[in-house]
């Protein structure tokens, strides 16, 4: 298979395409290694021309209540008090460092989108 650098969309297209011929390949075979090539080649130009922001912290907070089916009650526990879950969740009260440490410690909220 020809690789060759990614320098705009149609060429992020072309990759994809060659991607898909060799994407469950089995490891250790020359498929493979083309396939961690193209890997490689399509997220640096994603990161480069395409890059993802971080979630904003109150987002990141109910985005991963949502997915552990978390309550606000639950969240007292990394933010303190009813009152302090409730102005933090409506944008009234920023984050303390030590509620983004626990957050972050057992939420797995990335500190990135809690310090945002």
């Amino acid at each position: 298979m020809n690789i060759k650098p990614i320098r705009n969309d149609q060429d992020l297209k072309q990759a994809f395409k060659q991607l898909e011929a060799v994407f469950q390949a089995p490891e250790g075979s020359i498929e493979a290694d083309t396939r961690d090539v193209l890997v490689t080649l399509i997220e640096a130009y994603e990161n480069q021309y395409y890059p993802i922001e971080h979630a904003e912290p109150v987002e990141a907070i109910k985005f991963q209540m949502e997915n552990l089916n978390l309550s606000r009650q639950d969240l007292e526990r990394y933010l303190g008090a009813p009152s302090k879950v409730s102005e933090v969740l409506n944008r009234k009260r920023p984050l303390s460092l030590s509620m983004i440490k626990k957050l972050h410690q057992e939420l797995h909220i990335p500190y990135e989108s809690l310090i945002h």
